[in-house]
């Protein structure tokens, strides 16, 4: 079927029926929002972790035609779910054409728009918005201006075009304007200077602008999508209280609620497939990146109020992923495989993502790090070994031994110097941590174990990688 090009073919158009004709952008996606949940597709495919917290209070904003905001820390998919919204718009809807604020030709809120019907009646030419340009978003930050949301006059324009200042021709319009018959989302609403967020009061209540005190008034047809953190959108000053009055739902995020939703998390961001090298991540390594996060989320010396990102466990991921890559490449192995060493070569993907109290800031983030990594080896190893006998591993270190683990020997090399720790590899093969003849594999396992019982204080571990006996302070702590 032909795309009218003109209002008087888009009036024989099956789209133009009349009650689509005034259809405001609200309940477009609480209409399609149905057609979702009635065939039971997913909300919003990638976002996981959600399912039973989140989207259930999403659909009831969507569905009650609400606008909302997100609170939730850094790092928990609140910029994705806003950009996901504009899955539930129509593919494409019909604008007059030249229109900046989207023009309904059916109902027009510009003089433009209007002038034009007016002169060139069912010739008016008509253009076609895709959902994904009906979607505008903006960072809030100290200095966005009221002009810079719903605009100002132009006098370049009006000295064109012969205009009083007055004349609505006169007027540049803003980014909420703009976003007419469509979403407007304003991340971290609180940044937002007092005397702007007052500007958006009109276009959530009455749904219309004023701009720069001139009789012009556009009643805009838009969704507003807000996101925040919690302590800054409560904290007095941050957001005024008439607008956090206007918004009608406010939906709390998460972080994920168990390791394996955010092993699914991370392995969907992180870029692991390099292209030039096999690369293999064994299970048990991407769960102790993950146990990282969970455990820093955890640890009373990181700070709450900053929270740990989810992006933190992604880009780590990534890190460990180019030291394993780095190291197959230099010793010509035919495949990447991370270990638990390449945690340590990837520190700073750990300390650059977390704030921390000033316990913390005593200790050293490098520390923190290190033992973060200890106690997810550890969490790790008792989800998937339990707690099997691990005596002959630790009196093997007790006599003085001591082996060096360096992220850049190869993983040959590795099997063969644990090898010589008594018990160990075969712990790895009772508990089924590696595949029999999987030398990298193996690798990793056998270091999972060796960190898990430094995190047992049962042998110790140097910055440079030495496997020993347990400290005497160690010792005697245990």
């Amino acid at each position: 079927m032909t795309i009218p090009k003109t209002l008087g073919a888009l009036k024989q158009f099956p789209s133009a029926d009349p009650a689509l004709r005034t259809r405001t952008v609200r309940s477009e996606l609480r209409e399609n929002l149905i057609e979702r949940l009635r065939t039971k597709q997913p909300l919003f495919p990638g976002v996981h972790g959600y399912d039973d917290t989140v989207m259930p209070q999403l659909a009831n904003a969507i569905l009650s035609r609400h606008h909302f905001i997100l609170l939730g820390l850094r790092g928990q998919a609140k910029s994705r779910i806003l950009r996901a919204l504009a899955s539930l718009l129509d593919d494409q809807i019909p604008v007059v054409e030249g229109s900046e604020v989207n023009d309904n030709p059916f109902a027009p809120i510009s003089k433009f728009a209007r002038e034009r019907l007016a002169e060139a009646g069912d010739d008016t030419p008509i253009a076609w918005v895709g959902r994904d340009a009906r979607y505008i978003e903006k960072l809030a930050t100290p200095d966005v201006t009221i002009a810079d949301l719903i605009g100002d006059v132009d006098p370049i324009k009006a000295a064109r075009g012969g205009h009083l200042l007055a004349d609505e021709l006169t007027m540049h319009y803003g980014m909420l304007p703009r976003a007419n018959r469509g979403i407007f989302a304003l991340n971290e609403l609180p940044d937002l200077a007092a005397k702007v967020q007052v500007g958006l009061f009109n276009v959530m209540q009455e749904g219309d602008v004023q701009i720069k005190g001139y009789a012009v008034r556009l009643p805009l047809d838009v969704l507003l999508a807000f996101t925040a953190n919690p302590e800054d959108y409560t904290a007095r000053g941050k957001i005024i209280t008439p607008l956090k009055d206007r918004i009608g739902s406010e939906i709390h995020t998460h972080y994920p609620e168990s390791v394996e939703t955010g092993m699914t998390i991370t392995r969907q961001e992180a870029w692991v497939d390099r292209g030039n090298i096999p690369v293999r991540v064994p299970e048990l390594i991407a769960e102790v990146v993950e146990r990282v996060a969970f455990e820093a989320r955890g640890d009373s010396r990181v700070d709450k109020r900053s929270g740990v990102s989810q992006r933190m466990p992604i880009t780590l991921l990534e890190n460990v992923t180019s030291n394993a890559e780095r190291r197959a490449l230099s010793h010509g192995e035919s495949a990447a495989v991370p270990r638990l060493s390449d945690l340590y070569g990837a520190l700073t993907a750990i300390t650059g993502k977390v704030e921390l109290e000033y316990e913390g800031e005593l200790v050293g983030a490098d520390t923190i790090a290190r033992e973060l990594i200890r106690r997810a080896a550890d969490a790790a190893f008792r989800d998937r070994a339990g707690e099997p006998n691990t005596d002959r591993i630790v009196i093997h270190f007790d006599s003085g031994t001591a082996l060096r683990v360096g992220d850049d020997a190869p993983s040959a090399a590795l099997r063969e110097g644990f090898a010589t720790v008594d018990g160990l590899l075969e712990l790895v093969g009772e508990c089924g941590l590696a595949a029999p003849g999987d030398i990298p594999g193996e690798v990793a396992a056998c270091e999972l174990v060796l960190e898990a019982l430094v995190a047992r204080r049962k042998i110790s571990r140097s910055d440079g990688g030495v496997y020993g006996r347990a400290t005497r302070k160690r010792a005697i702590d245990e």
